[in-house]
């Protein structure tokens, strides 16, 4: 029996750097980092001051006021880039059989920013004042549930909520719902962030950089890391059976060719090396190929010493001497961390990158003190083969991504 491949044909991008593929490709191979200060709430007395805001984009240009106020910005976030992506695979939902497409999102925050305006109300005006939507729009599965009821979809749906990691095992799930009967999928990650509350629940884990200065701020695999900074914004992508793909003479970007995911406990990233190296080895094995066949990596680059030091230890594990000649990247220096839907932005960026042959720099980062070959200053060509993509999650995920060129029809 065939196994049913699955391809990704479009892809929305909702980013600090960028609305739409273009604008955000074109900033990453400028090497424009956007990284600013925080304003989505005032900052005076927490220690986070930089972050990386969407500053251009009003989700009222795509999603409904009915439904904008029934849903939070990360939700929002999704619907817009649903659209992007749909628009870029010119599919158009009500043509396939609605139990045959579906949608699995990844969130890590949720609703916060509705959540924290609504608990406001319920404690300075009582619970009188709370709205009906705050049950819904601050739960995980709100962009899903979003998803599935705009676009009529009655497949397989689903949620994750796995941090960073969660961006890429979201595609991964799609992936083998195509596999095992889907016809196309919506999947990817989208954030929200910044609320009070919810940032101040992560400063007990000391990973967010304190730094002030947006030049200074996130460094990884650099002797200067500080931290990470979070961001906001995410991207959606059409994921389709690559024969009913060709079938609708739809173009294929990139197969999703192999996955592997591990776990190694919470804030235990120093530690994380094995675990990390067990999810690349999947992922090979998965997509079948071997570690030569890797034309770039686009790394997690937590920016904390200790993870970024077990990072480059996991890839000269799987590596080995080839590592010394694979160009390493993290173009989400430039724009920040945006939690599950960082992992759906790199994904968008290694598409493009096997796409056209170049791998974008990583911005802000001049200098390297682990053994990889970090990309900076300026895009550097690849070979058109195989992509490996890397996400970690703050609470132990791993998860390892490989896309791979698909041969033309």
């Amino acid at each position: 029996m065939t196994l049913r491949q699955s391809v990704i044909t479009g892809m929305g991008v909702i980013a600090p750097s960028g609305v739409g593929v273009d604008d955000f490709w074109r900033s990453a191979l400028e090497n424009r980092g956007v990284l600013g200060r925080l304003t989505r709430y005032p900052t005076q007395g927490y220690p986070l001051s930089v972050a990386g805001e969407v500053r251009d984009y009003d989700p009222a240009e795509a999603v409904d006021s009915r439904i904008r106020v029934q849903t939070d910005r990360f939700t929002q976030f999704a619907l817009a880039a649903a659209g992007l992506a749909l628009d870029q695979a010119q599919l158009r939902p009500e043509t396939l059989p609605p139990y045959s497409f579906g949608a699995v999102t990844a969130s890590a925050a949720g609703g916060v920013e509705f959540g924290q305006r609504e608990i406001e109300r319920l404690w300075s005006r009582g619970p009188g004042h709370v709205g009906p939507y705050q049950s819904i729009a601050w739960f995980y599965a709100a962009s899903t549930g979003q998803l599935s009821i705009r676009y009529g979809l009655k497949g397989p749906c689903g949620v994750l909520v796995a941090d960073e990691s969660g961006g890429l095992d979201a595609i991964a799930h799609a992936a083998r719902d195509i596999r095992y009967g889907a016809t196309a999928m919506l999947a990817g990650g989208a954030e929200a962030p910044f609320a009070p509350f919810s940032m101040a629940c992560q400063y007990g884990h000391g990973m967010l950089s304190e730094a002030h200065h947006p030049d200074a701020a996130y460094l990884p695999f650099s002797p200067h890391a500080c931290g990470f900074v979070p961001a906001e914004g995410g991207a959606m992508l059409v994921l389709e059976e690559e024969r009913a793909a060709r079938a609708r003479a739809a173009e294929p970007l990139v197969r999703v060719a192999g996955h592997g995911t591990t776990y190694s406990g919470v804030l235990r990233h120093g530690r994380s090396a094995d675990g990390l190296a067990r999810a690349i080895l999947g992922a090979l094995d998965d997509a079948e190929c071997s570690p030569r066949d890797i034309s770039a990596i686009f790394a997690d680059g937590l920016a904390v010493p200790a993870a970024d030091r077990a990072e480059v230890a996991a890839l000269r594990q799987v590596f080995g001497a080839a590592l010394d000649s694979t160009p390493v990247t993290v173009p989400k220096t430039g724009f920040g961390r945006a939690y599950a839907g960082a992992a759906a932005l790199d994904v968008v960026l290694a598409a493009l990158a096997l796409r056209d042959g170049v791998v974008p720099p990583t911005p802000y980062v001049t200098a390297t003190v682990l053994d990889i070959d970090l990309v900076t200053g300026s895009p550097r060509p690849i070979e058109k083969g195989a992509v490996l993509v890397l996400a970690r999650g703050i609470s132990g995920g791993n998860s390892a991504l490989i896309l791979r060129t698909v041969p033309r029809s």
